[in-house]
């Protein structure tokens, strides 16, 4: 199973590298426009429309599995990253290290904490006066 992860790893990577560059967002746009263009050929009939829908509909649902897997492991990387940074930092609460675990109710409290700090802090900085 891991070796399947693996290989639809890569392949999503590569596949994401290609349909987010410009020439493929050029050739989808010129497959529309050449589809728009056939209209008349065809009497806008039923099936044309549907040819367009159909495939529009299998590019998407494919392409949901595929945005999904680099976002997960974009997000995994920046974590951990970010755990790092923590872990190594001396005056970082080790506690907050993988928050995404945490459940709702534990990321409000530290939310709430932060804000709070926030607040103390604008309260104590005074606004400097240029005369």
């Amino acid at each position: 199973m891991n070796d399947m992860g693996e290989l639809f790893h890569r392949f999503a990577t590569k596949v994401s590298l290609i349909v987010g560059s410009a020439k493929t967002f050029a050739a989808a746009c010129l497959l529309i426009f050449l589809w728009a263009l056939s209209g008349p050929m065809f009497h806008f009939s039923d099936t044309w429309e549907l040819i367009i829908n159909t495939v529009t509909t299998i590019i998407t649902f494919l392409m949901v599995f595929i945005i999904q897997n680099s976002q997960n492991r974009d997000m995994k990387s920046i974590h951990l990253k970010l755990d790092e940074l923590i872990r190594v930092t001396k005056a970082a609460r080790n506690g907050l290290i993988a928050l995404e675990t945490m459940t709702d109710e534990e990321l409000d409290k530290i939310e709430k904490e932060f804000s709070g700090m926030l607040h103390e802090h604008k309260k104590k900085r005074k606004p400097r006066n240029h005369h």
